[in-house]
């Protein structure tokens, strides 16, 4: 456009159009000169011409003026529609151009402003869309906290309209609970969290961001303020800091919890001069139902049981979930002047009542018992950690005499809890320090006194202590699933005196190995197995697995397979310890068992107790009837021969037949055998001469 100074330059039509105006006027000039000045002296003729001429400029003039008239007219109402197009933000069509002169220019004009109005109109909207498409609402407000703009997330968190929101004060939003005096929105911005309310009433947490915007002019200036949901974070917030102090499973405080509430109690009970009981149970055989039914059912199981304990409780009673089935709960409040023993004894036995109640577990009735260990602070300890330990070491000695009990600490329980632990950890380097021996006990044929085979025993001779026996170290092994590297090695021993003893002309018949569930559950047990027996180069079928009715029982489809990979191998399999488990002889023809070994409880009184002869007598009759072998346990005296022989057992072991020997003179036994002599046949001879004197 031109300056304001600038001469504007105008277009060779409206050139033209100004030429045609001059030549009609001087026409016209020239015709009334012609006509009113000079009349008298030109003749008519250029007079008449001179009208003509003024009759065309005058009809020249208007047809233009009339053309000219409909052309601005069209032009005007163009602009006009423009003008209302553009003030309903339509700029897609462009302004029609093409018109000369001002009117041209005024076109044009137009079509710059439509084209600037078009641009700033999609900067707008792409603003607003992406305002619209934030997740986060966004709240623009003038300095006054006036809400003047919003996308619309804000509308839906808040539930207004933008027209409900517009002009409405951001702090009324607000609903955080801060302090008298303290502006909300101060507060706000500092913590970057605050609680909106919605138009429905709801309060809804939301992190909180504030920018300020600075402009020159006031009408944009102001703050933007972002929020966002933050629901579903508090929510996570309140499960972590749950799970962090509660059990998952049970709803009961967990470990850490049940300290520090443990602590401010002991702290309370110091200052006031009050007795507080610590009371720890542990589940009796609790790994049996794990192992039978799954960890699901054990899980359930535990559950219920935290249910009976709550409801069992004094009120105000605190327990606690420490460690899988180990439960603890503690009662303050006692006097320091009397014998708190007789309560607390009372509310044990209670709580030993309500575990041994029945079980419903897959509509079986499942049975299970508690040890407890009781201590008092500040008698017994005086912080969390001594007392917990103490109680603990009072738990396992009510377990150690059978379960189903509870027991006082005492110092001596602390001194038996600490050598266990030794023993645990010392048992770790027995088999690297080569203090783990076999001991063979031979297995004896009644019929003649001949050795058909022997039982391996593991003994642990640990230095400074002397031999620790089995009952004690096997229970270790396997909490510490030492027993896999033991079993391995016990395999690997026997294989090897078992070669050694047929390189040396003796026969050791079939050597029985015990088999714990944990070796069973092995995946690659069988295949061990196999390796083991390759590369000593000896038979399976020499070899005898024992395993327990508990093992037997415990998953028993899948115990089934396993049994029948072993026995198509070659290996014999027999049941351990026979009568004191809960197998029937339904359950024994799934398995394939060729040996029954009577447990040696019933066998010691056998001679004296008649319930016990009668169950020896079922077990050897029931063992004959399914074409089992009978290997009958603790046979030490000519008595308990005399009774095995009168009723066709087949095999016995035990002190009667010499204690469990070495590899060696177990050796020397069979090749006295193998020349003739049967080794323990004068013992026959005794009991035959033993029954003739008793008739």
């Amino acid at each position: 456009m031109p300056g304001p100074d600038q001469k504007r330059r105008l277009p060779r039509r409206q050139i033209l159009s100004r030429n045609a105006i001059t030549i009609a006027v001087v026409l016209g000039l020239c015709a009334w000169v012609a006509d009113v000045a000079f009349p008298p002296l030109l003749p008519d003729s250029i007079t008449t011409a001179a009208e003509l001429l003024t009759i065309v400029g005058m009809a020249l003039l208007a047809y233009w003026s009339w053309r000219e008239q409909r052309r601005m007219q069209a032009t005007i109402e163009e602009l006009i529609d423009a003008a209302e197009r553009l003030s309903r933000s339509e700029f897609s069509q462009p302004v029609a151009s093409g018109s000369t002169g001002y009117l041209g220019l005024l076109q044009r004009a137009f079509e710059r402003m439509r084209v600037a109005l078009h641009d700033t109109t999609y900067s707008r909207d792409y603003l607003h869309s992406v305002l619209n498409s934030m997740s986060d609402s966004v709240f623009v407000a003038a300095p006054d906290g006036a809400i003047r703009i919003v996308n619309d997330a804000a509308q839906r968190l808040t539930g207004y309209s933008a027209d409900e929101l517009s002009g409405m004060q951001i702090a009324s939003l607000l609903a955080a609970n801060v302090e008298e005096g303290v502006d909300p929105l101060v507060a706000a911005r500092e913590l970057g969290e605050t609680v909106l309310r919605t138009r429905a009433g709801q309060t809804i947490p939301v992190s909180f961001v504030v920018s300020t915007v600075t402009a020159p002019a006031e009408e944009f200036a102001g703050d933007i303020y972002v929020a966002r949901d933050i629901t579903e974070r508090k929510r996570a917030e309140r499960r972590i800091r749950y799970l962090a102090r509660y059990d998952a499973l049970t709803k009961i405080p967990n470990r850490m919890q049940f300290q520090h509430l443990l602590q401010q109690t002991i702290a309370r009970g110091l200052r006031s001069g009050q007795v507080v009981a610590l009371l720890y149970l542990d589940m009796d055989r609790f790994k049996e139902v794990n192992d039978t039914f799954g960890h699901g059912s054990g899980d359930r199981l535990l559950e219920v049981l935290a249910e009976r304990l709550t409801r069992t409780l004094p009120k105000g009673t605190v327990i606690g979930r420490l460690a899988g089935d180990e439960f603890a709960l503690f009662v303050d409040g006692l006097p320091s002047d009397a014998d708190n023993r007789g309560p607390i004894a009372h509310l044990a036995r209670s709580i030993l009542t309500e575990v041994a109640r029945a079980f419903q577990l897959h509509q079986h009735e499942v049975f299970l018992t508690a040890s407890i260990g009781v201590a008092f602070c500040p008698r017994d300890a005086e912080n969390v950690i001594d007392l917990i330990r103490n109680a603990d070491a009072a738990m396992y000695y009510s377990k150690q005499n059978g379960g189903n009990t509870f027991a006082f600490y005492s110092p001596e329980m602390n001194a038996a809890a600490v050598e266990r632990l030794m023993l645990k950890s010392k048992l770790r380097r027995a088999v690297e320090r080569d203090e783990l021996v076999i001991r063979y006990q031979p297995k004896i044929d009644l019929r003649n006194g001949r050795i058909i085979g022997a039982e391996a025993l593991l003994r642990w001779r640990l230095p400074g202590h002397g031999d620790i026996p089995p009952s004690i170290f096997i229970p270790l092994a396997e909490e510490s699933s030492l027993i896999l590297d033991i079993g391995e090695w016990v395999l690997n021993r026997v294989c090897m005196d078992y070669r050694n003893m047929q390189t040396e002309g003796a026969n050791p018949g079939r050597v029985s190995l015990n088999l714990s569930l944990k070796q069973l559950r092995q995946a690659s047990f069988i295949l061990r197995c196999r390796a083991v027996f390759r590369r000593h180069s000896v038979s399976p079928t020499s070899f005898e697995l024992e395993i327990t009715e508990t093992t037997l029982m415990a998953d028993a489809k899948r115990t089934v397979r396993l049994l029948d990979e072993l026995y198509a191998m070659g290996l014999h399999l027999s049941i351990d310890d026979f009568g004191t488990g809960y197998s029937s002889l339904s359950a024994l023809q799934q398995f394939p068992i060729g040996t029954l070994k009577i447990d040696q409880s019933f066998v010691r009184d056998v001679s004296e107790d008649a319930g016990d002869a009668t169950i020896v007598k079922t077990i050897i009759e029931m063992g004959r009837s399914l074409g089992m072998e009978v290997v009958a346990e603790g046979v030490e005296s000519l008595r308990h021969l005399d009774f095995l022989r009168r009723n066709a057992c087949h095999y016995a072991q035990g002190k009667l037949f010499g204690e469990p020997c070495t590899a060696e003179d177990l050796l020397a036994l069979l090749m006295r055998q193998a020349s003739g002599t049967a080794p323990f046949a004068h013992l026959l001879h005794h009991a035959d001469e033993l029954a003739s004197r008793s008739a």
